[in-house]
């Protein structure tokens, strides 16, 4: 089968071809048809975090395909079933965070395209609890991001506890932000969309955004000061000084919501500690969804409640995607296609 391969970290992808692996115990073979391109395949490929993959490995957490082998003692897929491969390659199911549905803080985890090999190949084997039903309706190219861009940011924005007419600023609009505008859109926030990029400004325009402020070009802060300040500051960029811009817009009693997740060599966020405390302002880490945050995207998307923004790639094309995504040329999301 043809893969994407880390060999190195300062190497480009490689293209290889390996052969087709069995699925174990508990475990499913699937035959990838579409696998989203996310920022963190590109920190994990480029040993960005303190914690590192051991190469050789095949990123990808966006993976969804056909189901075309299970594994002994498996009981609760069936060949033919359409899954979607996500982040959350599998936990333990009996620790405190398992249990409280906090899955995805489970210590034991492992991740897809990370601690064991992603979606970035023809085939990939998964554990069989731990993949996610795509419902009949939804395209392979659709439930790629939504695997986990989509599920990231409607975590976020659930975390977040927005309530109706609350201002809303999404800082990064792009293969997270598009959706992050439209999940905030649907729990009655009223939505200011930040890039740099006056294209992406445009789709979140499109998306429903009651708001736009391009940060190339604009004070931030003054701009969503202008408009009163914000409830709610999600941050999906990837540089701490626009965690800190985010902060700073915040009202009283606002949230600031820390998605993005930025090489360890760019530094700490500095969080000033009096208009913390005197302003009551909350900081939330938001680490992508369960799989059952999953279903309730797929479900959202399969009603017709969201759109999904993104361009197809063939995994031959894998490093020049990675530029495309490192330069802020993609608008949205990019999508290999098997």
């Amino acid at each position: 089968m043809k893969a994407a391969v880390v060999t190195d970290f300062t190497q480009p992808l490689e293209i290889q071809d390996l052969p087709i692996p069995d699925p174990g115990p508990g475990q499913v073979l699937v035959r990838m048809e579409a696998c989203g391109l996310c920022h963190t395949d590109i920190h994990a490929a480029h040993g960005d975090w303190p914690v590192k993959p051991s190469p050789p490995f095949t990123p990808g957490h966006e993976g969804v395909g056909i189901v075309e082998k299970i594994g002994p003692d498996v009981t609760v897929r069936q060949v033919g079933d359409r899954v979607a491969i996500a982040w959350l390659g599998h936990a333990c199911g009996s620790c405190s965070y398992c249990i409280r549905g906090w899955e995805t803080l489970c210590e034991s985890q492992q991740n897809s395209g990370y601690s064991i090999d992603g979606a970035f190949a023809e085939y990939a084997v998964a554990d069989a609890n731990y993949v996610v039903a795509v419902p009949d309706g939804i395209t392979p190219t659709d439930a790629a991001p939504l695997t986990c861009a989509g599920v990231t940011t409607y975590k976020a924005i659930k975390v977040a506890h927005i309530e109706p007419t609350e201002r809303v600023a999404v800082f990064g609009v792009g293969g997270l932000g598009h959706l992050a505008v439209q999940y905030a859109r649907l729990v009655g926030g009223t939505v200011i969309g930040v890039d740099v990029e006056e294209d992406k400004l445009a789709l979140a325009r499109e998306l429903g955004a009651d708001h736009t402020v391009n940060a190339r070009t604009t004070d931030v802060v003054a701009a969503l000061e202008e408009l009163g300040g914000v409830d709610v500051a999600v941050v999906l960029a990837v540089i701490p000084e626009v965690f800190e811009q985010a902060f700073a817009s915040l009202r009283r009693g606002g949230r600031l919501v820390c998605v993005g997740l930025p090489p360890e060599t760019d530094g700490p966020m500095s969080l000033p500690i009096f208009p913390t405390v005197l302003k009551g302002i909350s900081v939330i880490g938001s680490i992508v969804g369960t799989r059952q945050d999953l279903a309730e995207v797929f479900e959202l998307h399969a009603q017709g409640r969201t759109r999904v923004v993104a361009e197809t790639r063939k995994l031959d094309q894998v490093n020049e995607a990675v530029e495309e995504v490192l330069s802020g040329r993609a608008t949205a999301r990019l999508v290999f296609e098997f």
